[in-house]
Order: C-alpha cells, then structure tokens, then sequence
C-alpha cells in the first residue's frame, strides 16, 4: 500500500475536501450524465459509476457525511438508482472500498511486474512509495477513511486482508515471504510519513534493499 503526491509538493490530504476533483479511477461525472429509470437500469455500468461516485463524495465529506442524496447527486443519477443497486448505505460503502482497494492492488501488481530482478524489484518498490496511482493524496485520505471504518465494522476486516495479501502475493514474485511482509509493512509506514514530512529517495531505496535481504 502507499500514498502521496509524485510531484513532491507537499498536499495534506483533508485539503482535497475542498478542492474539485475528477473521478478516481475511470468514470468522471460527467460523462455519466442524467438517464431515464428505465435507462440507467440498462446501462452496465451505472452500478460502478455509482460506486466511484461514492469515493468522490466520501473524499469530500467522510464515510459519516456520506449519504445516498449526495451520492446519486455526484453520479448524475436519480435518487432511487442508488438504493436500486444498495439496500443499504453499508452495502455502498462496502461495495466503493471493495473496489478502491482493489484498484490500488491493480496498480501495486502492475508495478512489481515491471521488475526483472531484485535491483528492479527494489527500484519498482520506491516507486510505489512515490507514485500518483498508488501513493497520491486521494489513496491516502481514502485509506484512512476505510481504516476507521474497518475499524467500527469487524466485518470489514476482510476487505484490509485480502488487500494485504494481494499486496503480500505481488511482492513474493521477487522477495522472500520474510522479505515481502517487512516490505509490505514499510510502504504503507513510509507513505503515511511522507504525507507530513519529505523523504529522500536514496534513503528509502537503501532502506528497501536491506529488507529485500530478509
């Protein structure tokens, strides 16, 4: 897991809920648009729009300030679309983390796939710590939003450990099972850290070589 601006400016996170922003992954609103009932229960992929709407709304208020009317409001969707798809506000919220952690899982693969070696392995590792589709400000806010709700819905705990272990199972492709959890545990430590403070590349790359040793 990680998080943080490529750029290297500093972005605090909770900033985000007052800045615009486009869709997370994908779809943006609008290029949802407005359907009729009886198109958008049609549409293949209303359900995910729905979902990514989700993410927006909890970046701008929280799982607390999230609510069914914002969200259909964010997806360009009549009301009753949300509630066509969930029955409940816990089954959204389960549904739009499911797919966020799976998304940034997708990213997390995609870039240990890049390595041909360990030098590459470890070189592909600082770039999750410092990269926009895994380690941008949104992935960190919405992180800690799932972390806090995870935390309030032991149910929840399955969504954190499968990420876990899709993260642990890309990692194993090129370092030891030792290695791939004390590396795990450093990304996510690392990410968190440089939302406050700056931290030096060379650094953190000696750091992931002597884990990559385990």
């Amino acid at each position: 897991m990680a998080f943080v601006d490529l750029i290297g400016e500093f972005v605090h996170p909770y900033q985000l809920r007052r800045q615009p922003r486009p869709a997370i992954i994908g779809l943006r609103r609008d290029s949802v648009g407005h359907m009729s009932g009886r198109t958008w229960r049609q549409d293949p992929h209303r359900k995910e729009a729905i979902e990514q709407a989700a993410l927006r709304v909890i970046l701008d208020h929280g799982v607390t300030g999230t609510t069914f009317r914002k969200v259909a409001e964010e997806a360009g969707v009549p009301l009753s679309a949300t509630t066509y798809y969930f029955g409940s506000m816990h089954d959204l919220l389960v549904a739009a983390f499911t797919r966020f952690s799976q998304d940034v899982s997708a990213d997390f693969a995609a870039e240990i796939r890049t390595a041909q070696n360990r030098d590459q392995a470890c070189e592909a590792v600082v770039n999750i710590i410092f990269a926009e589709g895994t380690a941008s400000p949104r992935v960190l806010l919405l992180s800690y939003e799932l972390y806090a709700f995870a935390r309030r819905h032991p149910e929840m705990t399955a969504i954190m450990q499968q990420w876990m272990a899709r993260s642990r199972a890309a990692l194993e492709t090129q370092f030891s099972v030792a290695a791939s959890a004390a590396i795990d545990a450093f990304i996510e430590g690392a990410t968190i850290h440089r939302s406050v403070v700056p931290m030096d590349r060379q650094r953190v790359r000696a750091a992931i070589e002597t884990l990559a040793a385990l």
